[in-house]
């Protein structure tokens, strides 16, 4: 469906929406949502139950975020992605609930020290996962349920793990198309094709 086609964004009662918050046509906010100030949310997403996301969060279209999902100030969710419950983003690498002499709270603001996260279009995050500050989930990767993410991940890359490692390639409809094991590196180049659609994952990636 155009934009203009579709209906106007549905928020139920109980969600909590602040001043300055973009929603796109078509997209439902679920019950118990918190969405802080400035945060934009594209076209036709959904953000599920009892999910939090913070002041100034950039979300893209065809967004759907499942129940209880946390996403802190300075990430950037592109189109098309998939986030699955219990995940939590990270953005400080040296937290402290107060200054160093115990005397008052540090700020919330984000400080020299926030980093941001931006997770590419058509990414999958498991259920339970942990996303680390400052990286970069590439464009159709997919993030095993429970991985815990502390370094960039590769565009198609299949990461696993505590803390996670790439493991394999998937293809854009989301079916592996290589498997490495423990020791094994990506491969700098070559042609995976997909068994369930037969589309093909090029190395280096390429943007279609």
């Amino acid at each position: 469906m155009k934009p203009q086609e579709l209906p106007p964004p549905r928020v139920h009662p109980t969600a909590l929406v602040e001043d300055g918050v973009v929603l796109g046509p078509g997209t439902s906010v679920w019950d118990n949502v918190h969405i802080r100030k400035n945060a934009r949310i594209g076209a036709k997403c959904i953000i599920g139950e009892k999910t939090y996301v913070a002041y100034e969060v950039v979300i893209g279209d065809l967004v759907k975020i499942n129940a209880v999902v946390y996403i802190c100030a300075g990430v950037t969710i592109e189109d098309g992605v998939m986030i699955s419950a219990h995940t939590v983003f990270t953005n400080d690498r040296f937290p402290r609930s107060t200054d160093p002499d115990l005397q008052d709270l540090q700020t919330s603001d984000p400080t020299e020290e926030t980093l941001t996260t931006t997770v590419r279009r058509g990414t999958t995050i498991g259920a339970g996962a942990v996303i680390g500050p400052g990286v970069t989930l590439g464009e159709f990767s997919m993030i095993g349920m429970g991985s815990v993410v502390t370094r960039d991940v590769p565009p198609h890359g299949l990461a696993i793990g505590n803390p996670a490692r790439v493991r394999g390639l998937v293809c854009r409809c989301g079916h592996p198309v290589l498997k490495l094991g423990a020791d094994a590196e990506l491969p700098v180049r070559g042609r995976f094709p997909c068994e369930k659609c037969h589309r093909v994952v090029e190395l280096p990636h390429r943007t279609p």
